[in-house]
């Protein structure tokens, strides 16, 4: 059995890739490895792909055992800190179980050079969505993960290319990039970065009747700069909110696209588990290190 660990943003998802569970990242900060008990016998879980915050200190799939600071340059930066996901992956690393670590997209990552403009492109979650959704159209795509924060990928012959980050581009529900008037904010003392970040969604800065429509504009615009780069890939949404903006991104791009529900990251995961424990060398162009 191999589990994917899915360190989301409002909540940490575990799956087999066919049994799934989610535990708020409050509630996380109890997590023991036996609560993996809910998906398989532990002496049957021949191992673990677990995700860590950003992921911008590593930049292979890395053995846990191999990994310092848990694989991040810093807990500082755009993100809430609650301790959930610091306790999972300690106590999956103290538990004996056979796992790795996925990395982040950041200038240490096998992206192409101009993507690099901007110090992070992606975390690590990201990957197992775009690993679950190659797998079901191919090693030329674009996935649009929308939810909390949105984010862009593209993979092209079986490989990434590169992301668009939260805080670069289209925003979230919660999450967004800074604006003028968030900068203002931060110059006079009223608001740090980050919690300007945290503020930056539509649900922050929009009417309510627009908020749909407007994540579902700009999804579509970071979908259609990636299509620049890779015309014929097909494109596919994730996230909590990739139902409801499908019907506007399919009309602004004058094309279908895929739909994934919020467990794409961790079932991807679980398949990336399951593929480098049984051999794999690469994922998606990303090395494994074990």
């Amino acid at each position: 059995m191999f589990i994917g660990i899915d360190h989301g943003t409002t909540a940490m998802r575990f799956s087999t890739g066919e049994e799934d569970y989610k535990i708020s990242r409050e509630e996380a900060r109890h997590f023991t490895a036996d609560d993996l008990a809910r998906l398989s016998p532990l002496d049957e879980i021949e191992g673990i792909a677990v995700c860590y915050s950003m992921g911008d200190g590593i930049s292979a799939i890395t053995d846990i055992r191999k990994v310092t600071g848990r694989g991040v340059v810093s807990r500082e930066g755009a993100g809430k800190h609650i301790g959930g996901g610091t306790r999972v992956y300690d106590e999956i690393r103290r538990s004996g179980l056979s796992a790795v670590v996925i990395p982040g997209l950041h200038r240490a990552s096998p992206t192409d050079p101009r993507f690099k403009a901007y110090s992070h492109q992606a975390s690590p979650e990201k990957i197992g969505i775009l690993y679950e959704v190659s797998h079901d159209l191919g090693g030329d795509i674009v996935v649009c993960d929308t939810s909390s924060n949105t984010v862009t990928l593209l993979v092209t012959g079986g490989r990434i290319v590169g992301a668009f980050d939260a805080c670069i581009f289209a925003p979230g529900t919660r999450h967004g990039a800074l604006d003028v008037d968030a900068i203002r904010r931060i110059d006079r003392g009223e608001s740090t970065a980050n919690d300007a970040f945290l503020h930056a969604g539509v649900d922050n800065t929009m009417n309510p009747e627009f908020r749909v429509e407007t994540m579902a504009m700009f999804a579509a615009m970071e979908c259609a700069a990636m299509l620049l780069l890779n015309p014929g890939a097909k494109v596919a949404l994730a996230g909590s909110m990739a139902s409801a903006v499908a019907p506007g991104v399919e009309a602004l791009l004058s094309r279908k696209v895929a739909v994934y529900d919020e467990w794409c990251a961790a079932r991807g995961l679980a398949r990336i588990a399951r593929d480098v424990f049984s051999g794999a060398t690469g994922i998606l162009g990303l090395a494994v290190e074990r």
